[in-house]
């Protein structure tokens, strides 16, 4: 896989669509397993994770399923390529600073990706645009029996899939769903909101999962078990907060134009001139006024810039995808210079497609 050709790539999940897309970024659900005739990763030598990912490659990349994946040898990358790949969501930070052979399967539309020799030996990952749970569990079903028809997995019948973190044993399964929830932050309310989550046991996560910040209000709320219960009882137990969330944010929002609506209009407004004629912009600030002017779009104040513009650019404006855009090693301030420009330009292309200049 030509991993410079994904710089211009519109990933499937970042399209601004499917239901409740002005504030479910993402749906994702995500499969753990191991190979039975493998120690788990944190046993095997560097020659054992060689062998599986000389198997798993192979199985991989010759999956009879609608999407072809390719292959992406992670261990032979530079550290931009690996940084890169974590920004497109595409692999994990535990996976691009581990020093073994791995890998990573991916479709070119980026909505399917499985990573071996992570914590585990597979990391199955199905991603889908807005609140899509049924479309994700329908295609990861399906990818994961055709692997299992061609390895064997490590399983109990007491336990059921047998992983490396106890957390994730039983059905391997986290579901996860990427919200954009500003009107919460900016209310001071999501602290009631994820304090009532982790009482039944739903996980708030940051924006790249676990251990992350919470970079342009953008929020991962996942399950915390898996032992116990069935994929589709796990994946119903996630489906029953959403709504609530969802609630929340609508009221969070309405409340706010309906008290400030003027300045609400005048501080988006801001956000977005800021966008469009700043020289240089931090990574943090950025995502912050995209978080803005976001919610500026969805609330219908700003008609000049698209969801799916906005989207693309949270992603596109992070470290390594701007090296990338360069080819080039950047400083901080060259960076901070760099995404500024990229933004002014996007946006003054916007404009004009959009016929507002």
């Amino acid at each position: 896989m030509d991993l410079d050709s994904l710089t211009q790539n519109v990933s499937e999940w970042l399209r601004g669509t499917g239901p409740e897309s002005d504030i479910v970024v993402s749906t994702r659900i995500r499969l753990a397993r191991n190979l039975a005739q493998f120690p788990f990763a944190s046993k095997a030598s560097d020659d054992v994770k060689a062998q599986i990912v000389g198997q798993m490659q192979g199985v991989l990349t010759e999956l009879p399923i609608a999407k072809p994946l390719s292959w992406v040898d992670v261990e032979a990358l530079n550290d931009v390529d690996r940084q890169f790949l974590v920004e497109r969501q595409l692999i994990s930070r535990e996976l691009a600073d581990s020093a073994w052979p791995r890998g990573v399967a991916v479709a070119q539309t980026e909505d399917i990706a499985i990573m071996v020799n992570e914590e585990d030996h597979l990391r199955l990952q199905v991603l889908r645009s807005g609140l899509a749970f049924d479309d994700c569990w329908e295609e990861m079903n399906a990818i994961d029996d055709a692997i299992e028809e061609r390895v064997t997995y490590a399983f109990d019948d007491m336990f059921g899939y047998l992983t490396a973190c106890p957390t994730n044993a039983g059905t391997g399964i986290r579901v996860s769903v990427m919200m954009h929830l500003p009107a919460l932050v900016q209310t001071r309310e999501v602290s009631k909101v994820f304090n009532a989550l982790q009482k039944i046991n739903v996980a708030v996560r940051g924006l790249y999962g676990e251990g992350s910040q919470a970079l342009g209000d953008f929020y991962q709320i996942s399950n915390q078990f898996t032992l116990g219960m069935s994929e589709t009882q796990i994946i119903d137990k996630v489906r029953e907060v959403i709504p609530m969330i969802l609630k929340y944010e609508r009221k969070a929002r309405a409340e706010m134009l309906e008290a400030k609506r003027a300045d609400l209009h005048d501080y988006i407004s801001r956000c977005y001139g800021t966008l469009c004629s700043a020289q240089k912009l931090s990574s943090e600030e950025t995502m912050q006024l995209l978080s803005s002017v976001r919610l500026g779009v969805n609330l219908g104040l700003i008609n000049s810039v698209r969801l799916q513009t906005l989207n693309q650019l949270f992603i596109q404006i992070q470290r390594a995808h701007l090296q990338k855009l360069k080819h080039v090693e950047l400083s901080k301030s060259e960076r901070d210079a760099t995404r500024a420009a990229l933004i002014r330009q996007r946006l003054t292309a916007e404009r004009k497609e959009l016929g507002e200049v």
